[in-house]
């Protein structure tokens, strides 16, 4: 059974089958969309492994020349004090199909060290360099992290919308084109066989 029971008219035939084609439309929209936002998140998740082993990788070697700098300068956490609050992040964002993507980026800059040269020795300028990038790897991350989410859960949502019109609206709007088309024929049948018992009666009546 349709959505509802409309009245079989002609009027309501043609309006019905206007609404069938743009459920149509609407379904194929919905479905290149989903297409997209599953490309678009895909390559986002490729990325994130390369992210997270590039990380893993950055703090293993920051955390180890800190160590080789603590063994050969003591403890570093006076230097470690004297590291200024990061608050040159920004966040902009773009749109993929109308959703919206956080781009975040950190300004550019040189490694700054606030330690005086007497202070500190190559490791633990290594260390410094290491732990910046490992940063600005995070920031990147987070990037990423936030736009799959965004991605899969608008993935989620035109999935749902499309099955809907695939499997509720489109079999509904079909189903109702069939009951107004086939309830039409048999007006048409039965006016065809009422003209042609009027025409018979009135040939009856000319004999007589």
């Amino acid at each position: 059974m349709g959505i509802t029971r409309i009245s079989p008219t002609k009027g309501n035939l043609i309006a019905t089958k206007k609404s069938l084609d743009l459920a149509k439309l609407g379904y194929e929209l919905m479905d290149r969309k989903r297409n997209v936002l599953i490309r678009e998140m895909m390559m986002l998740v490729d990325k994130v492994k390369t992210l997270r082993d590039e990380i893993t990788f950055t703090y293993e070697q920051a955390y180890l020349s800190l160590q080789q700098a603590n063994i050969s300068l003591g403890v570093v956490n006076e230097i470690a004090n004297t590291v200024t609050i990061e608050n040159g992040v920004h966040v902009v964002y773009r749109s993929v199909m109308g959703i919206e993507i956080p781009n975040v980026s950190m300004d550019e800059s040189d490694v700054a060290f606030q330690y005086g040269f007497t202070e500190s020795n190559s490791k633990l300028d290594e260390a410094t360099i290491l732990f910046n990038k490992a940063k600005r790897l995070t920031i990147l991350l987070s990037e990423v992290d936030n736009a799959i989410f965004r991605l899969a859960r608008a993935v989620q949502k035109t999935q749902k919308r499309a099955n809907a019109l695939k499997n509720i609206v489109l079999p509904a709007l079909k189903e109702d084109i069939k009951f107004i088309s086939e309830a039409l024929e048999e007006k048409e049948r039965e006016e065809f066989t009422r003209l042609k018992v009027i025409k018979n009666k009135k040939a009856q009546a000319a004999l007589q």
